[in-house]
């Protein structure tokens, strides 16, 4: 049996996932990480993306908005704000916030916060990723 690490993803509604895998991959501001049993103590930001877990069996997909990632020898901790299984993704309202957020940034009105509808976007675009990802896997 392969050495497996605990994890535990977290949105601020609620437990999104707990149990065991072989390896983990999340988005990191800096870049994506891969985790593995033993790893070295780790405390990073994440950006919205994919979090895949594989437990020897599946592999297993999560949007995660951003948030923390703190890693341990053998617990892995995603905290996101929002964190959905990507099969719940929903690929209209992630289109149209796509669209909203990009129809926002053109506008180029004084009272529109800049930051705010950037982070919306690429939101919205790490979720049309997590959903055209899952479909590539599905077709193979």
């Amino acid at each position: 049996m392969a050495m497996t690490i605990h994890v535990d993803i977290v949105s601020a509604e609620k437990e999104i996932y707990s149990g065991r895998a072989e390896i983990v991959f999340a988005p990191l501001v800096t870049g994506e990480v891969g985790i593995l049993p033993r790893h070295a103590p780790l405390l990073a930001r994440m950006k919205p993306g994919e979090v895949r877990v594989r437990t020897g069996t599946e592999e297993l997909f999560f949007y995660v908005s951003g948030g923390l990632l703190e890693v341990q020898p053998y617990v892995v901790t995603v905290l996101a704000d929002t964190a959905l299984r990507a099969r719940d993704l929903d690929e209209a309202a992630a289109l149209k916030a796509k669209e909203l957020a990009e129809e926002a940034l053109r506008n180029r009105k004084a009272d529109i916060d800049y930051a705010k509808a950037q982070a919306e976007l690429s939101a919205a675009i790490a979720q049309l990723r997590s959903i055209q990802k899952l479909r590539e896997r599905a077709g193979k």
